[in-house]
């Protein structure tokens, strides 16, 4: 029985990311299948219905790493972006970063790490999400 919960991704990220994992072709990455059966599993929303709770491409994420109480902010990218600042960040390509989209806050998820074992994450807080700032096609 899983037991994940359920998530939330706005049309906009599920067509961006669907378009980067065929672009990929014949490549594959560590959590790719964990990252595909979340775009299955997902519920599709348009940006504008949004919920402002919510984990979606580009938001700014407080979160907590259970095992060892260690709280991190990180904003969930795709790889090609930039990042100007040295802010910290995400790839959505990393077992965490997939395991964050379509979250909301208050939930926790348990993710396999590479190489093995899992990682169990809380979100606290969302801090920035573009939806919820009215960035619908960003």
């Amino acid at each position: 029985m899983d037991q994940r919960p359920k998530i939330i991704i706005s049309s906009l990220d599920a067509e961006r990311l669907d378009a980067m994992i065929d672009a990929m072709g014949n490549q594959t990455f560590p959590g790719m299948d964990e990252l595909l059966t979340e775009l299955d599993r997902a519920d599709i929303v348009a940006p504008e219905e949004m919920p402002p709770n919510i984990v979606t491409m580009n938001s700014t994420v407080k979160f907590k790493e259970i095992s060892s109480g260690k709280e991190f902010a990180l904003t969930l990218t795709y790889p090609q972006e930039k990042n100007p600042n040295n802010d910290p960040v995400v790839s959505i390509l990393a077992p965490v970063g997939s395991a964050l989209l379509g979250l909301k806050e208050g939930e926790t998820i348990e993710w396999p790490k590479p190489g093995g074992g899992v990682l169990k994450v809380e979100i606290l807080e969302i801090i920035y999400q573009p939806e919820r700032a009215g960035e619908f096609r960003r």
